[in-house]
């Protein structure tokens, strides 16, 4: 009994010893992710080094190169994370609303998550917008970029069901370009001029959709907003 014990007890410690090596490296890669979003953030990727990431990730470079080949397979995981991430948040953000929802009400909720997400995760606008984005990182964020079009589309046309679909193209790639330019001066500032700056935004997008929408969302022509 006590030898079949013994046996048991090796077998179970021979299968949990992969599991803890795979938790531990799946540690270290988060490390390194995350320090090599504080290199890439902040120096940007042409400029940042696999030397510097490992140094802010508190490890030697040898270390880093047991998981990452290069700097350019780091910025494409972690790409790929953000990638995945962002997905699952606009498919939220962007799901179409109910007709009686006021237009400041729909625009803002959309506009906080994704400025929630770009202030969280800073490196994803610096890595997909930089002038120097690896190869692939460049296909898939073209295809990101193609679907949150697609997504844009079809929460104006919740509120715009009548509207020409040229129409609702071209109004889709005017409200992306606006946050786009919004979101670089969102993220050029903090505190109280950070919330300054994501109001300025917002009060664009309402703006601009206002006399497209009229009283479709709920906001008869009196409780308008003005400046």
């Amino acid at each position: 009994m006590s030898a079949n014990r013994e046996k048991d007890d090796q077998v179970h410690q021979e299968k949990e010893q992969p599991r803890r090596r795979q938790a531990r490296g799946e540690r270290r890669i988060a490390q390194l992710l995350e320090a090599a979003a504080a290199v890439f953030t902040t120096t940007g990727y042409t400029a940042a080094s696999t030397n510097a990431i490992a140094r802010e990730a508190g490890v030697s470079p040898g270390t880093l190169y047991q998981f990452f080949p290069n700097k350019e397979a780091i910025a494409i995981e972690l790409g790929d994370r953000l990638m995945h991430e962002m997905r699952e948040m606009y498919g939220e953000a962007l799901a179409p609303v109910d007709p009686a929802t006021p237009l400041e009400e729909a625009v803002g909720s959309a506009v906080d998550r994704f400025i929630a997400f770009n202030c969280e995760h800073p490196v994803f606008f610096a890595l997909m917008h930089g002038p120097d984005i690896p190869g692939r990182m460049a296909e898939e964020h073209d295809a990101l970029h193609a679907t949150l079009l697609s997504r844009i589309e079809g929460l104006l046309s919740s509120f715009l069901p009548d509207a020409d679909p040229a129409d609702l193209a071209r109004t889709a790639h005017m409200c992306l370009g606006l946050y786009k330019m919004g979101l670089e001066l969102v993220l050029a500032h903090e505190g109280p001029e950070r919330d300054a700056y994501v109001q300025e935004l917002k009060y664009a997008l309402i703006r601009y959709l206002d006399p497209m929408v009229g009283d479709r969302l709920g906001r008869p022509d009196a409780t308008r907003t003005t400046r």
